[in-house]
């Protein structure tokens, strides 16, 4: 079956790239394991702090976004109970192993002068809550087993949201996918998409108009350190 297997990166916009380096590597203990000039975008920087072997979050960072205005409710909740703007991320939950690793986050966390509620015991799982920079509302779980479906889809909130016991049947469980070996072209870009947004007039149009192996071999991907050759 085809389908999407888990968090490879979340990227993050700061105008602060070494404060949050700083944070996410001092109060959280994540290894800070990319920082480079970010592909096919000018003047921006992009930085990566790991989770573990396959999960990283990730920063942009340009002299642009210092000038975006931070509007409280608008561009960022502030809180996880807090709303924004829809499509905006609300908090980010990273994953800890137990429950004891989880007081001993809260206990690093209080211990470096940021403030943390909980734990909360949710059920299906346990969380603290604190802040990072710049606005970042951010969460650390754990979870003692897998969610269990029919006990934590609620019948009521379900047909609030619109969404008929067929649709509730297909969204629990996804019809899988053959994959067709990249035979697949790009749909018309008038249809429904959605669509990517904010590029300049045209680029978007252009980009997904080029092939994909154009696209694939567009970028200069060597890292900005080249290995040591070992003197022979």
């Amino acid at each position: 079956m085809n389908k999407v297997q888990g968090l490879h990166h979340l990227a993050v916009c700061t105008a602060d790239m070494k404060s949050q380096i700083e944070f996410f590597t001092d109060r959280l203990g994540m290894e800070l394991v990319a920082l480079y000039w970010m592909h096919g975008v000018a003047n921006t920087w992009h930085g990566f702090l790991r989770l573990n072997d396959e999960s990283s979050i990730a920063f942009v960072c340009n002299p642009d976004i210092e000038g975006i205005p931070v509007r409280l409710g608008e561009t960022h909740a502030g809180n996880p109970g807090a709303n924004c703007a829809k499509g905006a991320m609300q908090h980010v939950a990273l994953r800890v192993r137990d429950h004891e690793e989880l007081l001993a986050m809260r206990d690093r966390l209080r211990s470096k002068g940021v403030p943390v509620m909980g734990p909360m015991d949710h059920g299906f799982c346990a969380s603290i809550y604190f802040a990072g920079p710049e606005n970042l509302s951010l969460e650390l779980s754990y979870s003692k087993e897998p969610i269990d479906q029919e006990a934590w889809i609620d019948p009521e909130v379900t047909a609030l949201a619109g969404i008929s016991g067929e649709e509730l049947a297909r969204y629990k469980k996804p019809a899988d996918y053959e994959d067709e070996g990249g035979a697949v072209g790009q749909p018309p870009l008038d249809g429904p998409g959605p669509h990517m947004t904010n590029y300049p007039p045209g680029l978007y149009e252009a980009v997904l108009g080029r092939p994909d192996e154009a696209v694939w071999n567009s970028v200069d991907n060597q890292p900005p350190v080249k290995p040591a050759v070992a003197a022979g």
